[in-house]
């Protein structure tokens, strides 16, 4: 099993930016697909991006692309997701996700990963 833990939230104007961050437990990360999810009040949880097990393939929602980008840090057992010209429609919880299958693909849909961050709270005022 990994364990997820998501950093690097918080209260943010419109067109700001930041990082959030994902540390990984186990020895086993560098072989799992990662995504990063949200969710809004009221809202279902949905798909933001991906990277595969070897970081050479990231895939992005459209209403994130030129906007977000997903990179991870084998050295650190990290994944990142920096968000730039944030606005306030992205408000919502964040959480990143693992594929606890080797060698996988990235995936798209919530079922589709196996373990779970707690989530980190991303604010964006107007």
């Amino acid at each position: 099993q990994v364990q997820l833990v998501e950093s690097g939230g918080g209260l943010v104007q419109a067109e700001g930016s930041l990082r959030l961050s994902c540390a990984a437990s186990g020895r086993s990360f560098r072989l799992y697909a990662m995504g990063w999810f949200r969710q809004a009040p009221g809202k279902l949880r949905e798909f933001v991006a991906a990277i595969t097990w070897s970081g050479g393939t990231t895939f992005y929602t459209d209403s994130v692309k030129d906007q977000f980008a997903i990179s991870r840090d084998y050295t650190k057992n990290t994944v990142y997701l920096q968000m730039n010209n944030l606005k306030p429609e992205d408000t919502a919880v964040y959480y990143c996700a693992a594929v606890l299958k080797p060698y996988s693909d990235y995936e798209l849909r919530p079922y589709d990963y196996d373990s779970w961050g707690q989530g980190t709270q991303v604010t964006v005022s107007s």
